[in-house]
Formats: C-alpha cells, structure tokens, sequence
C-alpha cells in the first residue's frame, strides 16, 4: 500500500510565510486542473466533451432547424451509456488493445410540442435512432427556458400592475420557477408556475416572497396562461437577512485559529484524465447534467491477491424528492419537487470555491453540458477532489496486560474526498464521496442554503390563532414550512465481480436453555435470510435491528465466509404523506429506505426518465412490481437519505449545514485487516512564528 504524506500546518503569525505557501498551493493546483485538459479522453464512460457536444449539435441541425423560433430545444444531452459487458471486458484488458466501445449521446429534445429521443454516433457522425417519445411526463427544465419564462413575467402588463398596486417597485422583483406536479389531471401540459419575490434591502431572494399571485406560462408556447392576484399578506421585513460576511455589523463570532493543509510531496492521489488513482483505490469520476457527480469502476487492491477487485461499478445520485408541507394554499400545496428530474442535479451544480467549499490541497475538474440550443456551457471547478486529516484515527490498540511492557500502535485516518454542490433553487446540498484505505466508501449529503418562507400576520406564537401554521415563526412575519428531503443514490454493486445476492441478516433474542447450565437468561444470535426477489429485498429501516450486505455467493474466503459489503445507514426517516397522495404516488420509490433491482440499462432515474409532471407510472416502485429474480444476479441498490425538516430559528437567514448518509463497509472482503501494514504518515506543525524586532 502506498505510503500517505500529509503535513497539517498550523499557522500563527507568518504572513509571509503563508503568502508563499498559498502560492504554492495555487500553481500546484492550476497545474493539476491544467494538465487534465491536455490527456486524450479514451475511457467509455467519460462524459461527452465541448467537441463532442459541438457535433452532436451539428448533426442533428442536419436534420432538424434547432432554435426556439423553430420550436426544437435541446432538454438533456449525455453520454449513451455502453454496455456493461463492453464496458467491462474493455476495462479488465486495456493494455490489450480491446477496442473501447462506441462513443455515442443520448438526446432528448423538444420538437414542436412533442418529445424527441434521439441517439448519436460519433464515428459514423450520424443519428441512428429517433423516435417521438409516448407517456407521461415531461422532460428537464433548462435553464434557458426558465430564465425566459420569468423575463416574460416581468413584462406582462397584468403582473407589473399587480406590483404597482401593492405599492411594490417593480426592479426590486425577482421572479423564480417551480414545478407543477400532478394531482389527478388525466391531461397535462408542460407548464411551470412563478413565484416573485422583492429585493428592496435585501440579496436573501427566498426570505421576501410577494404571496397571493398565481402565475403559469406554458413553456411550449411561451405564454402566460394563468394569472390571478389575491392580494395577501404582509411581506417579512428585509432586517436581519443579510448573510454576507462583508455586510454584517459587529459584534462578530470567536475568530477560528488560521489553518492550512500542506503536502510537501504533492497531493498522494493521481489524476489521469478522468481515472483517480490514490493509495489503495482506483475509480473514475464523470459529470452528468442531471446526476451531477458520478463515480464509476472503483476498484480496490488487495496487497494478499495482487490485485484490484471490483467494488463498484457506478454510483449517483438519481433524485431528490422534497415536499413542502402547507396543503391548503393555492400558492403551496404543489410546491412538492423533484430536484434532479424536475431541475437538473447536474445543470444546477455550482463552481466551488477554493480553500471554502474545497480545501488548499484540492484539485478541480469542470463540468460541461448542452444547453437549450445545444451549445456547450462549462462550470468551471463544478467537483474537487483532496486528502482529508481530521484527527480520525484509522485503527489502534494499547496492551497493557503484558508484565513490564506496555504496547501502543495508532493509524492516523486519512480519506479522499470527492466533492460536487448543487444548489436547487433556495437550498445547497452538498455531495461527498469519501474513500478510505480500509475499503470503506462514504457518502455524505449535506444541507445548507436558505429557507422556503411564506409570510404570516404574527411576530410571536402568541398571536397565532389557526390551528397549524404549518411551519415555526423564524422572523417577524415569516414562517418557514415544515417539508421533507429525500435523496435517492443509485448503487450498482459488483462487489468482486457482477454477479451478487443481498443478504439480510436479522438480530433475534432468545431464552437461554437450562441445559446450558449458565445463570445466563438471554442472548441474541444471527438469523441470515437471502432475498431472492425484489419484494424479499425492500427494506424500510428501524422497524428492527438488520445487517444488510451485498455478497459474492461465488467468492469465498479462505475459511469459508462470502466476501461482501455491508450497508452502514445513517439516520432513519421515511415518508409520511400517504401512499395515496398524488406527490407520493410520484415520490413511491420512498416507500422503501432500500431496494434490489436487477441491473438493467434503462433503469437509471428512479423518479423515471421524464419526471416533470409525471404520474408516477415510470418509477423505481412501478420496476419493482416486476418481482424479478436478483439472487445470484447482477444487482442494483438503492437507499434513499432521508431528512424530516421541522424549522427553527437557528436556520435563519441561512441554515448551517445538517449532514447525513450511509456507509458501504467490506464484510469478509478481505482476509484480515487491510490497514494492518499501513505506514504512519508524518504530522508536523510548524514552530510558532512571531514577528523580530
């Protein structure tokens, strides 16, 4: 195993020295991002280019006059995703001259009003499928068309006169999009609703909302078809909304210590176009407009085999699911997203900010996608990648019971950490996949932003005389909504190779016999249950103790065990809408906290590839009812990280980050610890500096 170097200096006093060191820092992390452009894209499963998405555009304009003036917008464009087979057996062979597979991209467009999937091959440089898509649902919002819709808003005569009315000034307005969804329509048209907000003293867009105003346009015509003013409420007040650290008056919080990471050595990871390689781990990292962040092919190697072994194989977020909790205003009852469906995951993902959102020995990679025209659009710094020391400790033990000798041995912990944000509208959620040399991955979700408000008569619950409010007084004249969030990853495991089986190993009591002969009254033992269908593997978590692991039956250790690895889950929430209503109908594939699904290309989006408006027909939950084989199969996992947000005032104006995931730990994957060797890593800090006289 590769040895660690990490230098963690802590840093008083020594501008100098600190200016040097962030410039060092700087030219080695401008060097890493600089030289990824320059290696030759070859993998199968790296995301599309600037280039290739400049000819996706030109071959199908070959075909079709692309342009909003005639009615053929570009909704999502990405890589056709080979087959696994190929994929594979291309992977376990490169230096073998296998032939990778054909580079293709999946198109999904706008056509006149109708929905158009398109497949282009880039070797042949033409379309070999098209067809119009039938069903229900819409695709992915752009944000072309949504910044067109608002702007549309803004100048419509009814909307302006209603700002006009209420005394507001009409450029202190901002005007946002939110999806629609489903309540029973038998036909639905692709609509957005808008949702104004007012400035006026204050950058906090989603803390002022102009409530009362019902606001559709129909985005094929590109026209407002609804609007209503009811006139309602006061608006929350702009005092004590400002959140930028420039603008705040004192007094301000206790002053953290100054601290910088520093790798003398460089960082220990290395990056090859889109392959990260790093002490015991090799994966590889793409970025797709919808998923954003996406792990692929991580391998593990074991010092004893002399090799990697599959862990793996592809791994992203595939929804986000987030109702909002106020059932009877006009203006709340539909506010019930589905973020990565609905708004794009990846189209939504930020740049991240150096030595912030990413520390000072971090490398970045951007992110590239079409736009509603087709062209590309780049986000710089869109995912970081960077060693973690936190003062973790690995693995230790002390011996004392030895007469005359005394044994300490402590592995410092260090992880890799790949990151993404996304910021969907007023919240930021924050992706981390976390590798450690013991074989764990972790993946953490973490939430910040700001707040979905609505304003209120009351200052104080005093004053409150409905029954519920429907969410906690946070400000004067502000409730924030009580609302849920739920966040769907899509796990296809192969763990030492395809074929597996989920195990589910319940924790049972019992009596102790009498004929044991022990004073003993109670134990618990293991009670191991292969699913061998979808409906033996759904799982909602907390009803009792289980382990739940996915195995190789074919791969066995040297005493007999089948090596796997578990699911370590993080906090337990559930939905608590009722599965007859409609945005739970949409939302059924979280029902469950886990499912097991057969692999299957198609079955990606467990919201369904057209979410927008969809009726809950093409879901993870609707796949399921198949009740297909998965023992001994190549199988899927998907666990949903579930958060009930009941507000509260330390959320606001921004909400500190509140964090949780999962855990994929290996389970006799190994013949013993695979740390057991690790080398320490050297941890200095450097002396006090103060300045001469």
């Amino acid at each position: 195993m590769a040895q660690l170097h990490i230098t963690i200096l802590i840093i008083s006093s020594c501008f100098l020295f600190f200016f040097f060191l962030n410039n060092i820092l700087i030219f080695s992390s401008i060097f890493v991002i600089t030289s990824l452009s320059f290696i030759p894209l070859s993998h199968p499963l790296d995301p599309l280019t600037e280039t290739e998405l400049k000819l996706v555009l030109k071959i199908i304009k070959e075909t079709y006059p692309v342009g909003p003036s005639h009615w053929f917008t570009f909704q999502y464009v990405g890589l056709n995703e080979p087959d696994k087979s190929r994929v594979l057996s291309w992977h376990s062979a490169p230096d073998q001259n296998v032939i990778p597979p054909a580079r293709q991209a999946f198109v999904i467009a706008r056509d006149k009003g109708k929905t158009r999937e398109i497949i282009v091959d880039f070797s042949s440089r033409v379309i070999i499928s098209d067809k119009i898509r039938v069903g229900n649902g819409f695709p992915m919002l752009t944000i072309d068309e949504q910044q067109a819709a608002t702007a549309l808003i803004l100048k419509f005569k009814p909307f302006r006169a209603s700002i006009k009315r209420r005394g507001l000034d009409v450029l202190e307005v901002v005007v946002t999009s939110s999806t629609m969804g489903w309540f029973g329509e038998k036909h639905t048209e692709r609509l957005i609703k808008a949702m104004p907000f007012y400035l006026n003293g204050s950058v906090n867009t989603y803390l002022r909302p102009i409530e009362g105003m019902r606001i559709i346009v129909n985005l094929d015509k590109m026209k407002v078809t609804t609007f209503k003013d009811r006139f309602m409420g006061p608006l929350p007040k702009a005092n004590g909304t400002e959140y930028r650290f420039s603008k705040l008056k004192p007094p301000f919080g206790t002053s953290l210590q100054n601290a910088i990471i520093f790798q003398p050595d460089g960082p220990g990871f290395k990056i090859d176009g889109h392959i990260v390689r790093w002490v015991n781990w090799e994966f590889h990292m793409s970025f797709d407009v919808r998923a954003g962040l996406v792990i692929s092919l991580a391998s593990i190697f074991d010092m004893d085999m002399n090799k990697y072994r599959q862990v793996l194989y592809k791994g992203h977020l595939s929804e986000m699911f987030v109702p909002y909790m106020d059932p009877i205003s006009d203006d709340w009852y539909s506010i019930t997203y589905l973020d990565c469906g609905d708004f794009g995951c990846g189209q939504s993902a930020v740049s991240l900010e150096p030595y912030t959102d990413c520390p000072a020995n971090a490398a970045f990679m951007d992110g590239v996608f079409a736009s509603q025209d087709g062209t590309p659009t780049k986000v710089s710094n869109v995912m970081c990648i960077f060693e973690k020391y936190a003062g973790n400790i690995m693995w230790r033990h002390t011996e004392a019971e030895i007469p005359g000798l005394k044994i300490t041995e402590v592995r410092p912990d260090v992880s890799l950490v790949v990151r993404m944000v996304t910021t969907v509208g007023n919240y930021d959620y924050i992706v981390d996949y976390e590798f450690k040399p013991s074989g764990s991955i972790k993946v953490g979700v973490g939430l910040t932003g700001v707040l979905e408000v609505k304003p209120v008569e009351y200052v104080h619950r005093s004053e409150i005389k409905e029954d519920d409010i429907y969410g906690t007084i946070v400000a004067d004249n502000t409730v924030a909504v009580n609302h849920d969030h739920f966040v769907t990853f899509r796990l296809d495991l192969d763990v030492d190779g395809k074929e597996n089986s989920f195990v589910r190993t319940k924790r049972v009591t019992k009596r102790t016999p009498k004929s044991f002969g022990t004073p003993r009254k109670s134990y618990w033992t293991t009670n191991r249950k292969i699913a061998k269908t979808e409906a033996e593997a759904r799982v909602k978590l907390g009803l009792r103790a289980e382990e739940l692991m996915v195995v190789n039956p074919n791969r066995r250790t040297k005493h007999g065990n089948e090596v796997g690895y578990r699911l370590l889950h993080g906090s337990v929430s559930g939905p608590l809408l009722t599965e007859d209503d409609y945005p739970q109908i949409r939302a059924a594939f979280t029902n469950y906290n886990v499912w097991i699904t057969p692999y299957n290309k198609s079955e990606v989006w467990a919201s369904g590839l057209y979410a927008d408006r969809s009726k809950g027909d093409d879901t993870l939950a609707v796949w399921s009812l198949r009740n297909r084989k998965i023992e001994n199969k190549d199988i899927v996992m998907w666990y949903t990280v579930g958060f009930h947000h009941v507000p509260c005032q330390e959320d606001f104006p921004t909400m500190p980050t509140l964090s949780s995931g999962f855990e994929l730990r290996p389970v006799n994957f190994f013949e013993q610890n695979p740390v057991l060797k690790t080398k320490l890593i050297k941890i200095t800090t450097t002396p006090k500096c103060t300045p001469s006289n």
